[in-house]
This record gives C-alpha cells, sequence and structure tokens, in this order.
C-alpha cells in the first residue's frame, strides 16, 4: 500500500491528515531552477522528517512551489511552514548564493504568505450526511 493513504498511529490517536502547501518567491520573482527545486526537495524531505511527518510530492516552477504533506495531528501547520520556508530559505541562499545574489529583494526568497489547505479523505458533502445520519439516541 501507498505510504501517502496508510492510516497512521500515535500514542493516543489514529490519522491521516494531509495538507497542500504553496510558497511562491517574494514578489514572484523567477529565481528557482530545475537544479534549485532538486535541492528544495531534499530539503523539505529533512524538515518533514524532524516533524515526523511526510513530504508525499513535491514540484514547482521559477515562482513558486507545492508541496504535499502528510503530518501527525500533534504538529501545527503554521509551524511547520515556518520551519520549511525558513530552512530552505537559509540554506538556498547559502549553496546559490552567486546565482540568487542580485534576484532577492533584501536576501529574502519566500514571500511571507503562504497557502495550506486540507486534502484527502471523502468530500465535505460526503462527511456531512454520514454526519447527519448518526443514530442519535431518543430523549428518555
Amino acid at each position: 500500500m501507498d505510504n501517502s493513504s496508510e492510516i497512521r498511529t500515535g500514542r493516543h490517536c489514529v490519522f491521516n491528515i494531509h495538507v497542500h502547501l504553496v510558497f511562491v518567491t517574494r514578489y514572484r520573482r523567477d529565481v528557482l531552477t530545475s537544479e534549485m527545486l532538486d535541492e528544495l526537495r531534499t530539503i523539505f524531505e529533512g524538515v518533514c522528517r524532524d516533524f515526523e511527518a511526510e513530504l508525499v510530492e513535491f514540484n514547482g516552477e521559477a515562482d513558486h512551489v507545492h508541496l504535499l504533506v502528510h503530518y501527525p495531528p500533534k504538529v501545527a501547520v503554521s509551524r511547520l511552514v515556518n520551519s520549511l520556508k525558513g530552512v530552505s530559505s537559509r540554506l538556498l541562499r547559502k549553496k546559490y548564493a552567486r546565482e540568487l545574489g542580485g534576484k532577492l529583494w533584501k536576501g529574502k526568497l519566500w514571500s511571507p504568505s503562504y497557502f495550506a489547505g486540507s486534502c484527502g479523505g471523502a468530500p465535505i458533502s460526503i462527511l456531512k450526511q454520514y454526519i447527519e445520519a448518526q443514530q442519535r439516541p431518543r430523549p428518555r
């Protein structure tokens, strides 16, 4: 079975949580190359491991990247994002200082904003129907 669709277990919970993340470069500047995207994948995989999460899918273009991350419920998405963006920016600027030098605004790689969308599982309409159909005990 594909790891990304497996239900994972924690000490007191069972979970299957995915988030779709999109990071854009500062001012949508075209600064990312194919080689940089390969490096970003490696960096993002390492950060995800530190959070006991899994980078399920990754790709991008010259001005933005998409990540699909399978993460445990103890992880706050905002903390994960801050770490992903901070570590990747620092390491990429260090490794590609010459290539990125004049292209970044005040040394910033990523825009401060990001997109995070929950994904996977049944559609909301099906979940609503399932919850509505629960056999509620009759009043006594």
